[in-house]
């Protein structure tokens, strides 16, 4: 399990912008199980939608690429550096939407890593229920 401080080793995203709260699981090249506990707090909703919050697709797909960051920075050492993320192809699905109170848990398995990139497969889930899923490809690059 990782918690706050070890997840901010691994990402370049900060506090408004970082979409992982606890990573449950790493099996590095494996599996990453991550969660974001979604408040009723976060600015996002007030802009989307008024009386009825809904989390922006954009922002699940945000905290699966976080995730996904979190699975490539186990496998790569190069990784260990300070690297910027790009993302390149997604291909998401949402099913349902995810509310204020949910807890969103992101499971990411590798399609194909190598050293300057990634293929994964994400799903997105409340309680058991898929909320989203599909194929994240992202490079990395040296700052």
């Amino acid at each position: 399990m990782l918690n706050y401080e070890e997840i901010i080793k691994m990402l370049p995203q900060r506090y408004p912008f970082l979409m992982i709260d606890r990573v449950l699981e790493l099996e590095p090249g494996k599996k990453v199980v991550a969660v974001k506990n979604v408040s009723f707090n976060e600015e996002y909703f007030t802009g989307h939608f008024p009386g009825q919050p809904i989390m922006p697709g954009v922002l699940i797909i945000e905290a699966m690429a976080q995730a996904s960051i979190v699975l490539f920075y186990g496998e790569n050492p190069s990784a260990k550096k300070r690297m910027n993320y790009y993302l390149g192809s997604v291909k998401v699905r949402f099913i349902h939407p995810v509310l204020p109170g949910d807890q969103l848990k992101i499971i990411v398995e590798p399609i194909k890593i190598i050293s300057g990139a990634a293929i994964v497969k994400a799903q997105a889930f409340v309680e058991e229920k898929e909320v989203a899923g599909g194929e994240i490809s992202f490079i990395a690059k040296e700052v």
